[in-house]
């Protein structure tokens, strides 16, 4: 099977490629320079060029507080750009897999949002995501994926772990939020569900995250302690005392029935991938 990757060189673009390596699959990773996907002949070209099985589009626009001053660019890569390349795959007749955000969703209340619950975002971010979500459905009619996905960390550039051991290490009183719950997610362990399902044919949306729930205070507060920093004192504040340019979801619990329904091996604790990602970076 031939693979093509967006965003190649992000968290999950490189766990990708890894993963698809490691299986013997042959991966083409494409990031700006190879395909631009704001340029709709470029995806065209580079996908049907490519002559490959799936595209895996991880690409996107992701600055969530700077998205809100920059609505243009974030639609034309969120939006305009997903559809582009989910053009490009219908033309090839290639299957798409789309990664996506619980940002989709109204962030309200505490039960997990089902793959197929009311989309109601509530930022820049979560609309440009939910309209290319919107365009992957009108343009491959069913012979899609799109993974929604929360809580992102990988060893390839920035995330919140790798924030918080650095505010560790410079400060010994650390805030952070404590009424927003979701599921940290591992890319590597993320990226090899995502090659099971690109293997099959069980189209569709789901949600895939690491299992367990915590808040961003609970995550800081098992960060420091498995990374042995237990001088680091954390305080607990609520999203209103801790103002961000972009709304916040409350709850970004999700549901990930549909995988075991579909044959799918759930990721492992989020604790457990916290303890192999620190063995990686510390």
């Amino acid at each position: 099977m031939k693979v093509l990757v967006t965003g190649a060189r992000g968290q999950l673009g490189t766990d990708l490629m890894n993963e698809l390596a490691k299986r013997g699959l042959e991966g083409i990773g494409v990031d700006i320079d190879e395909m631009d996907i704001t340029d709709a002949e470029a995806c065209r070209k580079v996908i049907s060029g490519a002559n490959v099985d799936a595209v895996i589009h991880c690409a996107a626009y992701t600055a969530v507080d700077a998205a809100e001053d920059n609505e243009e660019l974030c639609r034309r890569i969120n939006a305009e750009g997903t559809r582009n390349v989910a053009a490009a795959c219908r033309e090839a007749g290639v299957t798409m897999m789309y990664i996506s955000t619980d940002y989709v969703f109204n962030g309200q209340g505490t039960r997990p949002w089902e793959p197929d619950d009311h989309r109601e975002p509530l930022n820049v971010y979560g609309q440009t995501k939910y309209e290319g979500e919107l365009a992957v459905e009108e343009l491959l009619a069913g012979r899609y994926f799109i993974v929604r996905i929360a809580w992102v960390f990988g060893i390839a550039g920035k995330n919140f772990i790798k924030t918080m051991l650095r505010l560790g290490r410079d400060h010994k009183n650390v805030t952070v939020v404590a009424d927003q719950v979701g599921s940290p997610t591992y890319t590597y362990d993320l990226s090899r569900l995502l090659v099971d399902m690109i293997q099959t044919e069980h189209y569709g949306r789901y949600h895939a995250t690491n299992e367990g729930l915590c808040s961003w205070y609970e995550f800081a507060c098992e960060i420091f302690r498995q990374a042995g920093m237990n001088d680091v004192k954390v305080a607990p504040v609520t999203s209103a005392e801790y103002p961000a340019k972009a709304t916040r979801p409350f709850n970004s619990r999700m549901s990930k029935d549909k995988l075991s329904e579909n044959g799918f091996e759930r990721l492992p604790s989020w604790q457990d991938a916290l303890s192999r990602f620190l063995k990686e970076v510390q």
